[in-house]
């Protein structure tokens, strides 16, 4: 009986497995194997380099400038929008001073959700349009406009937010932020729903605050769900091609003068205008593994013993 079995699991993994291997595997066995040639990505004729294309890397001043904005993303991104999002989830869930132990959402929260939320369903190119009318750098955009309405804006000097070399990344972390914690705080607020109230309840008896509820309750028991969004919001920031690329300047994104340059918007810039496609193999097969000793190096660092409850 037990022989029969196999073979029959077998026949229904053949595909699914064999579909992997072809559209996910052989990709990045191919993308590894040009990293070590000069191909250019037009011909079929390419010479191997060995490690040339990887020592190119070790010297190249705006890539080690993308990596740097990288590791700036990899920093801010998560942490911002993790803060956020359980700040929201937790007034939305147990912040409100109503209901049985004081352990209700605000009022109102179940809108709160949904406008939270709005900003998930949009793409990234409304996303662009919609920032790039906020940043834009006269009078007419959003804060400018305002700034002037205020009496703090300068009209013959209005700032060039995606144009100033100072101020471009913060301004791209923003968005990144505004759009992404909507979503982390819906998983935050699902996974506090399913913390039994009286928990919270047995807290506040023995005289807790909402600030001890919130450390020594809530965070403890939600720590898997906060481990998970950092390593999916870690991944996100080692990437940002989309992003940026709509919202910059340069070929790809970038701009100005590399100043919002990540990986992704260098290595799409080798392959498609400067022909450099084995080099553009070698940053791909850099950005893998960085994303994965940073996916493997959070999960380690923040593992713990499951609270059960």
């Amino acid at each position: 009986m037990h022989r029969k079995k196999y073979p029959f699991i077998a026949g229904f993994l053949v595909l699914p497995v064999g579909l992997y291997v072809l559209l996910v595997i052989w990709p990045y066995l191919q993308t590894i194997s040009y990293s070590f040639t000069d191909w250019s990505g037009a011909s079929q004729n390419f010479n191997f380099v060995g490690l040339d294309n990887y020592k190119d890397l070790a010297n190249d001043d705006v890539f080690i400038k993308a990596l740097q904005h990288n590791a700036l993303l990899l920093v801010l991104v998560p942490t911002l929008t993790i803060l956020l999002s359980l700040f929201f989830a937790f007034m939305v869930n147990v912040g409100g001073r109503g209901g049985a132990g004081g352990v209700s959402g605000v009022k109102g929260s179940a809108f709160y959700r949904v406008i939270f939320f709005f900003p998930q369903v949009l793409s990234i190119a409304i996303l662009a349009i919609l920032f790039k009318a906020v940043y834009r750098g006269d009078d007419s955009g959003l804060i400018n406009g305002t700034l002037q309405a205020v009496g703090l804006g300068d009209k013959s000097n209005p700032t060039e937010w995606l144009n100033d070399p100072d101020l471009v990344l913060w301004c791209i972390v923003f968005v990144m932020v505004w759009a992404g914690a909507g979503f982390y705080m819906v998983l935050f607020s699902a996974a506090m729903q399913s913390i039994p109230k009286d928990i919270y309840e047995a807290a506040l008896l023995d005289g807790a605050g909402r600030f001890q509820t919130f450390f020594r309750v809530t965070l403890p028991l939600l720590w898997e769900t906060i481990q998970t969004a950092w390593v999916f919001l870690a991944i996100l920031s080692m990437d940002a091609f989309l992003l940026i690329s709509t919202l910059t300047s340069q070929d790809f994104g970038g701009g100005p003068d590399h100043s919002s340059e990540v990986i992704s918007t260098y290595l799409m810039r080798n392959f498609q205008t400067y022909s450099k496609s084995g080099y553009a193999c070698a940053m791909g097969v850099v950005m893998l593994l960085l994303t994965l000793i940073v996916s493997i190096v959070t999960l380690r660092l923040s593992r713990r013993d499951r609270i059960e409850f």
